[in-house]
């Protein structure tokens, strides 16, 4: 981390789990145990069903709300879609757009992403931008270069002025819910290699500004490990973020 130049942000992504109900006696410990983060800050991004409670539940501290997926549509005849502006009128702060779940299972593109992330920036929400390569792709030595692809489209439409509004979350798609970590190393490599991008499109100025994230099964166990490197600023929290204890002690980890 590097708090001189950029924030910390621990986000965790409830993915399809929990349930309404649950929202408020979770929210309620997480609040006892973090709510007065000191040197992070904190999302927690819920299915389109619970962010009105979760909204409700976090009023009162610094805790921020955000989506797990976005239309790259304003309005219209798109049934089942929740658009940017529904989402920013809502209340909601951040949106996840391009994890790995949402390329894999429904094909989402990174032309999508692109249009995405515009629609996100432009109804003045931060998005959570995921990049990440297969096992495979990792063996074949390809990993830098596919991330330099999904960097560069994802920002294809995005002015200086608004990189601010910008952050990343590195994902190897080998180690989401697999129990499998990168290495502190491994991860702090791609981390840094996604800042060099960002460098080459926008100037260093910018690029150590912008917030990247691992997101590749961080937990209580390895959080302080993957966030010394300068280059990880926080991370995009799976299983770990259903349990607010374990939750509350990476959000610690990142305060340190």
């Amino acid at each position: 981390m590097n708090r001189k130049y950029r924030k910390t942000v621990i986000a965790g992504n409830w993915k399809m789990n929990m349930l309404p109900s649950e929202v408020k006696p979770y929210a309620d410990t997480l609040r006892a145990l973090a709510g007065k983060t000191k040197h992070c800050e904190v999302v927690i991004c819920a299915p389109f069903v619970m962010l009105p409670q979760l909204i409700k539940a976090l009023r009162d501290c610094r805790i921020a709300v955000g989506a797990q997926n976005v239309s790259d549509k304003d309005s219209g005849a798109y049934t089942g879609e929740v658009s940017a502006n529904q989402l920013r009128d809502l209340g909601v702060k951040y949106v996840i757009i391009g994890h790995s779940e949402r390329r894999s299972y429904f094909g989402e593109t990174d032309e999508m992403v692109r249009a995405k992330v515009t629609a996100a920036i432009g109804a003045g929400l931060i998005p959570i931008i995921c990049v990440g390569e297969t096992l495979e792709q990792r063996e074949m030595g390809v990993t830098k270069d596919l991330i330099s692809m999904q960097v560069k489209l994802a920002l294809s439409a995005v002015p200086p002025e608004k990189m601010r509004r910008v952050i990343f979350a590195y994902e190897p798609v080998w180690a989401i819910g697999t129990g499998k970590t990168a290495s502190a190393e491994e991860a702090g490599e791609v981390c840094s290699h996604i800042r060099a991008i960002i460098r080459s499109l926008y100037g260093a100025r910018i690029a150590r500004a912008v917030t990247i994230q691992y997101g590749g099964s961080m937990n209580k166990d390895n959080a302080a490990q993957l966030l010394s490197m300068p280059d990880i600023d926080g991370g995009l929290i799976g299983g770990a973020s259903l349990d607010p204890e374990h939750f509350a002690a990476i959000i610690e980890a990142a305060n340190q």
